[in-house]
């Protein structure tokens, strides 16, 4: 095999795992962001809850 193509073959490969993880840090920044806003609601009723 040509070493051009082990040169290709890893810069794909290389791009295909900064995609995923990039995708995968967006996934978690969503879920905490999305944690936050229940807790906010959760307090929200809590405290019409009380008055």
């Amino acid at each position: 095999m040509d070493e051009r193509n082990f040169t290709f073959m890893f810069y794909g490969l290389a791009a295909a795992w900064a995609i995923l993880a990039i995708y995968v840090l967006t996934l978690v920044s969503r879920e905490r962001r999305l944690a936050r806003q229940v807790e906010d609601v959760k307090r929200i009723l809590e405290d019409r809850e009380k008055k």
